[in-house]
């Protein structure tokens, strides 16, 4: 495990706090949107689509590692600046 500074981890939170907030923010629009399409798809079909949800929970999980990040809980970058943290919640039938 790598020594951090914590000065400049902190002012590093400024640039990556701004890139990645529009990329979360970006695709939250697309997220609330897909949302509905589910909803829409569950009314017709009586299933849900998996598929969105999956996508859905990986906008879910990256928020979380935002916020964590954000809030000086964790030094773990957010995506883009590091690699997409795996999902942290799974598909219920």
């Amino acid at each position: 495990m790598k020594k951090v500074n914590e000065s400049s981890e902190a002012l590093m939170r400024i640039p990556v706090g701004i890139v990645s907030g529009i990329v979360i923010g970006l695709w939250r629009v697309l997220v609330v949107f897909l949302a509905l399409v589910n909803f829409v798809i569950t009314l017709v079909s009586s299933k849900r689509s998996k598929d969105i949800a999956d996508f859905s929970e990986t906008w879910n999980t990256q928020m979380y590692v935002f916020m964590k990040y954000m809030l000086f809980v964790s030094n773990e970058r957010p995506f883009p600046f590091e690699k997409m943290t795996k999902s942290i919640s799974k598909f219920e039938k």
